[in-house]
């Protein structure tokens, strides 16, 4: 289905708020604001103090991670009776780690128009300001709190080449960076918290150091971590051991066998044929 954005047709508007210094906010967005006819907000306290802020006076209603999926029929109708709608987050943009998508994807299932505006999203100055490439980057976001399955998560990782962009509240920073030590090693990394407020704070480092030197556990951080620059060697897995890790991640027996094949730099058929002598 081929969609144009600025047909004329009822919209749901997807706006970026700011992270921490109130000017930035995009003209334009100002305007999408100004312009709608109902506004979707995680919290309508926190988006009502911005509204204020510019002078915008604009019938708000609640949609979060825990009502989406009841109140997606409600806005189809105010699509359906013509209004353009707004949808924004405490800060940031919509969906990157944050309420949005259940609500998005329904809309876009019933034919409606959505249009996401650039603006203000926390990875993209974590990055710049890293000191690490970011010609080629993995954006993840917050890895799992429990302890056990984050550690699966970062195993899962390990080997990725390319720099990895994380999320992490406060009271997990610490936790968190220790075990990415554990599974990555010690690798360079940079920690921005506070991004474009006047305590903005960036550390730069490998793992071990960014632990010592993290004083201050407040505020929103931004962890980017340097892939991994090692050559990969296989000669302590078999082939048979190397599909099944990607079985156990739930990817299809072929995917999994194409994949080793691809990371052995090894012909499919010979994979397959000693994956499958294996398996018997």
């Amino acid at each position: 289905m081929i969609q144009k954005s600025y047909d004329g047709s009822p919209t749901l508007y997807l706006i970026p708020t700011p992270i921490g210094n109130i000017q930035d906010i995009t003209a334009r967005s100002l305007e999408i604001l100004d312009s709608i006819d109902l506004l979707l907000c995680e919290d309508t306290r926190t988006t009502g103090q911005l509204l204020k802020q510019y002078g915008i006076n604009k019938k708000m209603i609640s949609c979060h991670e825990f009502n989406e999926d009841k109140i997606k029929e409600k806005i189809v109708k105010e699509l359906e009776s013509g209004k353009n709608l707004g949808l924004v987050t405490d800060q940031g943009s919509p969906i990157i780690s944050d309420p949005g998508f259940i609500v998005s994807n329904y809309i876009i299932s019933k034919g409606f128009n959505i249009v996401a505006l650039p603006g203000a999203t926390a990875f993209t100055p974590a990055i710049m300001m890293s000191g690490l490439a970011a010609n080629h980057f993995l954006y993840y976001g917050f890895l799992n709190s429990s302890d056990s399955k984050q550690k699966k998560e970062l195993e899962s990782l390990k080997n990725y080449p390319f720099t990895m962009i994380f999320y992490e509240a406060p009271h997990r920073i610490i936790k968190t960076l220790k075990n990415m030590l554990e599974v990555l090693g010690d690798r360079n990394i940079s920690i921005s918290r506070e991004i474009s407020k006047i305590h903005e704070e960036v550390v730069r480092g490998s793992i071990s150091s960014c632990i010592e030197l993290l004083q201050v556990i407040k505020g929103e951080f931004v962890i980017v971590v340097e892939g991994n620059t090692e050559e990969i060697s296989y000669d302590n897995i078999s082939i048979y051991d190397h599909v099944k890790l990607y079985l156990e991640d739930g990817i299809k027996e072929m995917d999994a066998i194409k994949k080793v094949a691809k990371e052995r730099k090894v012909a499919k058929s010979i994979i397959y044929k000693e994956y499958m002598d294996n398996k018997k």
